[in-house]
C-alpha cells in the first residue's frame, strides 16, 4: 500500500523536501524510460517492414505506439487519481514490459499482427513517461512549478540520446543469447523497464499526488501553496496549445527525412538533423520552465509560437538548403519545448485538485491523437503542395494558439 504521511509531515518545509526527492526519482525514471523507448523508435519501422514484407507498412510501428499511448493515457490518469502516481506509473511500465516481450515473440514466430499489438502495449510506457511531467508538478508551488516539470522533461534527453546508440551492442548481446535478429537491443529495454518499475515502487514514497491531495484536504480547499481554484478556460487553452504545438512539430518533423532523402542527402545527414531536432525538444526545457515561472505561463507559450513560426518560415523558404531545414528543425524542437513545458504548467495550476488528473490524461490523449493524425495527413499534404507548403500550412495552428491566448489568463470560477 502507498504510505500516507501523518499531519506532522504536511508542513511546507517537509512537503518541499518530498518534492525535491520526487523530482530526482522521476528524472531517473525518465532516463530509464527514454532508454527503453529509444530501441523501439530505432527498430520499430525496420521490424514492421521485415515482418510485413512491405516497406509501406513500416510506419505502422510508430502508429501502434502512438495509438497505445492515446488509448492508455486517460485510464492511467484515472488510476493515478484514485491510487496515486506510484501505482499508475508502475502499471504503465509493466504493460510496456509485456509489449517488449511480445515484440521478441512476434519476430521469433514471424507474426506481423502480434508485432502491432506489441507496439500498442509499448505505448503504455510512453503514456507513463508523459505522466511523469505532471507528477513532477503535484507538490510544486507557483514559484517552482515550471522548473520542476521542465527538469523531468529534460531528463528525457539522456535516454533519447543513449537509447538508439545501444542498438549495435544490443545486437551483439542478442546473438550471444540466441535471440532473433534485430531483437537483441530489446534486452536493454527489458532491463531499463524493470529498473524503472523497481524505482517507482521503492522510491516514489510518499506518493506525490496522494500527498498533494492530503495537503489540499488539510487546508480545507484548493487555496494552498500547491493548488489553486479552478480556471476551466485557462485549462482548455493549455490543452489546445500543447496539442497544437505537438501536431505542428510531428507533421513537419515526420516529413523532413523524406524531403531530405528526395534531395539527395545521406542517411547520416538525415540522422544528424533529427538528432539536433530532438536536442532542441528537450535540452533547453529547464530554461523554458524558469521562464514560465518568472515571466508567465501564457507568455512562454507565446514565445513557443514565435519559435514555431520562425521554424516553419525557415523550413519553407529554405527548403532547398539542408542547413536551413536543419535550423528550422532545431527551432521547431525549441518551440515545441516552450509550448509544452509552459502549457503543461498552466494546465496543472489552472485545474482544481478534483479535476487535475482527468484533464492531464485528456491532454495526453489529445496530444497523441493530434500527433498521429498530423503525421498521417502530412504525407498527403507533402505530395500535394510540397515540403514548403506543408510548413506554411502548419502555421495555421500557430495563429490559432496566439488568437486564443487571452483565454489562458481567464480568472478562476466559483464552484
Amino acid at each position: 500500500m502507498t504510505t500516507i504521511p501523518q499531519a506532522s509531515q504536511l508542513a511546507p518545509a517537509a512537503v518541499a523536501r518530498v518534492q525535491r526527492r520526487t523530482v530526482w526519482v522521476l528524472s531517473l525514471g525518465q532516463i530509464l524510460g527514454g532508454l527503453a523507448f529509444g530501441a523501439t523508435v530505432s527498430l520499430g519501422a525496420i521490424l514492421a517492414a521485415e515482418l510485413s514484407g512491405d516497406d509501406a507498412f513500416s510506419g505502422l510501428a510508430a502508429a501502434g505506439v502512438t495509438l497505445g499511448t492515446a488509448v492508455l493515457a486517460v485510464p492511467l490518469a484515472a488510476l493515478a487519481q484514485r491510487w496515486g502516481r506510484r501505482l499508475a506509473l508502475t502499471i504503465g511500465m509493466a504493460i510496456a514490459l509485456v509489449g517488449v516481450a511480445f515484440v521478441v515473440v512476434a519476430v521469433a514466430i514471424g507474426s506481423f499482427p502480434l508485432l502491432l499489438v506489441a507496439f500498442g502495449l509499448i505505448g503504455s510506457g510512453q503514456a507513463a513517461n508523459l505522466q511523469t511531467r505532471f507528477a513532477a508538478a503535484d507538490l510544486s508551488t507557483d514559484a517552482t512549478r515550471g522548473r520542476d516539470l521542465s527538469v523531468v522533461v529534460w531528463a528525457t534527453t539522456i535516454g533519447a540520446v543513449l537509447g538508439p546508440n545501444l542498438v549495435g551492442p544490443g545486437e551483439v548481446l542478442g546473438q550471444l543469447f540466441g535471440m532473433p535478429d534485430l531483437t537483441g537491443p530489446y534486452l536493454f529495454t527489458i532491463v531499463a523497464q524493470i529498473l524503472a518499475i523497481a524505482l517507482y515502487l521503492a522510491a516514489l514514497r510518499p506518493d506525490p499526488l496522494l500527498l498533494a491531495q492530503r495537503v489540499v484536504s488539510a487546508a480545507g480547499g484548493s487555496g494552498t501553496a500547491i493548488a489553486r481554484a479552478d480556471r476551466p478556460m485557462a485549462a482548455r487553452f493549455a490543452i489546445f496549445a500543447i496539442a497544437a504545438a505537438h501536431g505542428v512539430m510531428v507533421s513537419v518533423m515526420a516529413m523532413t527525412p523524406v524531403h531530405l532523402l528526395h534531395h539527395g542527402e545521406t542517411l547520416s545527414i538525415i540522422g544528424l538533423t533529427i538528432s539536433l531536432h530532438i536536442a532542441g525538444m528537450f535540452a533547453l526545457s529547464p530554461v523554458f520552465g524558469i521562464l514560465a515561472d518568472r515571466v508567465g505561463r501564457v507568455a512562454t507559450v507565446l514565445l513557443g509560437q514565435v519559435l514555431l513560426a520562425a521554424a516553419l518560415i525557415t523550413a519553407s523558404f529554405g527548403q532547398e538548403s539542408t542547413v536551413a531545414v536543419t535550423v528550422g528543425l532545431v527551432l521547431l524542437g525549441l518551440g515545441w519545448s516552450a509550448a509544452t513545458v509552459a502549457g503543461s504548467t498552466l494546465l496543472t495550476e489552472a485545474s482544481s485538485e478534483q479535476r487535475r488528473t482527468r484533464r492531464q490524461g485528456l491532454s495526453d490523449l489529445l496530444m497523441s491523437l493530434v500527433g498521429a493524425i498530423g503525421a498521417i495527413l502530412a504525407g498527403v499534404v507533402l505530395g500535394w503542395i510540397g515540403y514548403g507548403g506543408l510548413a506554411l500550412l502548419a502555421g495555421i495552428a500557430v495563429v490559432a494558439v496566439v488568437a486564443l491566448a487571452p483565454l489562458g489568463r481567464r480568472p478562476a470560477t466559483r464552484d
